[in-house]
């Protein structure tokens, strides 16, 4: 099994949503015109791409069961999971394999493997997975494993902002289809840092047994090395009316709430409000007039 290349890493960071550890500074704003958005209550992943992918796209649709099943192995075989494909994205000399991990933890990742266009041959033998990609999608998943009447709160709530009927988040599908970035609903997703030393253990853990009940990975986990700066919540959220601006009440309201509300998960906190409309090849909803609340500015819960 080879790394992912450099290129092909490059390309995958497309999908990574805004706020994420892996580069807090990069806010990747989309300046896209107006006949490359759609409604987010529409948008199902279809139309996302990755650059230099047209060919290889094609190629790996004809070899779509192969990778399928070398993709299933490698999660089985590396992290002990089991996993469904949702799809697969030609990018250069590769196309990278869209997964979902099945029951908990619950999370969404990808791994990539390598094409010869000119061969027209699919290297399933050197299909890989980014480490620390993974680990941080698994690492988030068993927090909200562990953790789960906290994100039950916080889940309630985003529902009932929503049943408000002015913001709304992504559909389903459009996690699915290319989500790839851990834990991940419709309003946010968790990541983790390489620091984080509190959930090591239970990671670990499960690695060793996948068997392990909740009640043994929380006993597992260790408060006391719990630092906040390595866990982040990161939230978008989409104005539901197709016209509508970003609105700051809702968003101050947001943050207020936030910071107030008590037996949420600890940890800092991001938060974009979008316009109604998402990018369709980058699966992006931040655009210029997104309010956004994040690094180094994050919201704080300790």
């Amino acid at each position: 099994m080879v790394p992912i290349s450099k290129i092909s890493l490059w390309c995958l960071g497309i999908i990574i949503m805004l706020g994420g550890c892996s580069n807090p500074t990069d806010t990747s704003e989309t300046n896209a015109s107006d006949d490359a958005l759609v409604s987010v209550a529409e948008y199902n992943g279809e139309g996302y791409a990755l650059p230099y992918g047209k060919e290889t796209e094609q190629i790996a649709e004809d070899h779509r069961e192969q990778i399928e099943k070398a993709a299933v192995a490698l999660f089985q075989e590396n992290y002990q999971t089991d996993v469904v494909v949702h799809n697969v994205v030609g990018a250069l000399d590769a196309a990278t394999v869209f997964v979902e991990s099945v029951g908990e933890p619950h999370f969404y990742t990808y791994a990539v493997v390598p094409i010869d266009e000119k061969e027209k041959k699919v290297m399933t033998e050197q299909i890989s997975a980014d480490a620390f990609q993974v680990e941080n999608a698994m690492k988030g998943g068993l927090y909200h494993m562990i953790f789960s009447n906290e994100f039950k709160k916080l889940d309630d709530y985003f529902e009932s902002l929503v049943a408000e009927g002015e913001v709304v988040g992504k559909i389903e599908a459009a996690l699915e289809i290319v989500g790839g970035h851990g834990f991940m609903t419709p309003y946010y997703f968790i990541s983790t840092d390489p620091d984080d030393v509190a959930i090591k253990p239970v990671y670990d853990l499960y690695l060793q047994n996948p068997d392990s009940n909740i009640e043994t990975l929380r006993d597992a986990y260790e408060e006391s090395l719990f630092d906040k700066e390595n866990f982040q919540i990161n939230i978008q959220l989409f104005m539901k009316e197709q016209q509508a601006e970003p609105s700051e009440e809702i968003f101050t309201q947001v943050i207020s709430d936030l910071e107030e509300m008590n037996n949420i998960p600890k940890g800092t906190y991001s938060l974009y409000l979008n316009d109604h409309f998402i990018h369709v090849e980058s699966s992006e909803g931040a655009k210029e007039n997104s309010l956004k609340r994040a690094f180094p500015d994050y919201i704080v819960r300790d």
